[in-house]
């Protein structure tokens, strides 16, 4: 199990006391939260890629990039880092070849149904106002998502004047990053 081979690799990392060269405070260096996906190819890339060390940013991950609602977990987090953690500018940043580009609903419910999910479930939530399309779809083109959730970020209302938000996107084959929109 892969869980134990983590728990037994901590214990060793904590007992050879490797922790203390991340030592650091709450407060992000860089004034910045990342907002990404949580694809796994960019787990280093990302950090590597835009010379991010430890201490240096708050991040925030989910499928895809992608914000829509204002006041959802993502937003939270977001206002949380500028209200409490003193952070001054919010970067979106994508990346090419992600699965939310690909996401066929019916197939997503499928799949669902065939790991465990009872059908009667799926068919309640939908009765209930769960709609399957809003809450997984995905999108088109990468750069589009990234604009809507700058643009989301941008005019949230309880978004201090001051804060800078940028979009970006980057390969995670190459670590090459590129510039969708920029604040001013």
């Amino acid at each position: 199990m892969h869980l134990d081979d983590m728990l037994a690799f901590n214990k060793q990392f904590v007992e050879g006391k490797e922790y203390e060269k991340y030592a650091t405070d709450s407060i992000p260096n860089k004034k910045m939260v990342i907002f990404t996906c949580m694809e796994s190819r960019l787990v280093e890339l990302l950090q590597r890629a835009l010379n991010i060390q430890n201490g240096d940013v708050k991040m925030v991950k989910n499928a895809g990039a992608i914000v829509r609602k204002p006041f959802d977990s993502i937003m939270k987090s977001i206002l949380v880092a500028i209200f409490e953690l003193q952070a001054e500018e919010v970067t979106v940043i994508g990346h090419h070849d992600c699965g939310m580009s690909r996401v066929n609903i019916e197939k997503l419910t499928s799949k669902m149904i065939d790991k465990g999910i009872p059908e009667e479930t799926i068919e309640t939530l939908q009765h209930a106002g769960i709609d399957f399309d809003y809450e997984f779809h995905g999108f088109e083109t990468v750069e589009e998502s990234v604009k809507q959730s700058v643009n989301l970020i941008r005019n949230h209302p309880l978004l201090p004047p001051y804060v800078k938000v940028h979009g970006l996107v980057i390969d995670p084959g190459t670590g090459k990053v590129d510039v969708v929109t920029r604040a001013k």
